[in-house]
This record gives structure tokens, sequence and C-alpha cells, in this order.
């Protein structure tokens, strides 16, 4: 820290996992810290076992193999999700959940809340 910056060094997987640093305002770098500081009586719960990212590529096509299935994942398909779940379910989003019978059309979309103020 100097300044009132904090400087630290991540790794950059994007770039060949390359080591870099980044220099922050003190306020910010707390501010994301804080942001991995769980609530308490919240437990942070990890992938394990045959679901962790190191040994999912192998482990996943192993416990298909053994439940009797392809082991090769199968191919998802490249359809829009209200398109899939009509497909699957019989359900249409665009019909009113009420009568069946109107279309429901979207006219215009809220903004994204960017930032919530509890003062």
């Amino acid at each position: 820290m100097e300044n009132g910056q904090v400087t630290f060094t991540y790794r950059d997987r994007n770039d060949k996992d390359r080591l870099k640093s980044m220099p922050l305002d003190a306020h910010e770098f707390i501010r994301r810290f804080l942001l991995h500081v769980l609530p308490e009586g919240f437990v942070r719960v990890r992938h394990f076992g045959f679901l962790a990212n190191r040994s999912k590529k192998h482990a996943l096509p192993q416990c298909r193999m053994l439940l009797g299935l392809n082991p090769a994942l199968p191919e998802i398909p490249n359809q829009a999700a209200h398109d899939l779940l009509r497909e699957l379910t019989g359900i249409d989003l665009s019909r009113c959940p009420r009568c069946q019978k109107g279309t429901m059309i979207v006219i215009g979309e809220l903004p994204k809340v960017l930032q919530w103020d509890s003062s």
C-alpha cells in the first residue's frame, strides 16, 4: 500500500497464466475484497470430487460409463430457452398464463439496478 493505492498481483488466465499486478484505490480494493466475505450464518459451498474443476473432464465420462450411459456428453441443442421449454414441457411463454389465448408481447424492459442504496 502506498499513497492510498493498493497494488496486488494476480494470475491472468486469459494471458497464458501470466502474473500481473494491478494498482487500485484503497477503498476500491476493500470493496472488492469484501465481496468475497459471506454474511454471518452463510456457508461457502465449493464443488469437490468428480465435479471439481480439476477432475471434471476425466471423471464425468467415467461416471457416465459406470451408469451405463454413453461416456461422451450429450450435444446441447442450439435453441432459444423459450423454444426449448416449449419443446420439453409444452409451456409456451408467449401465451397469457391465465387465459392461454392472448399473446404477450414485450413492449419494454425495466433498467437493471446497478447499486441498491438502503438509506
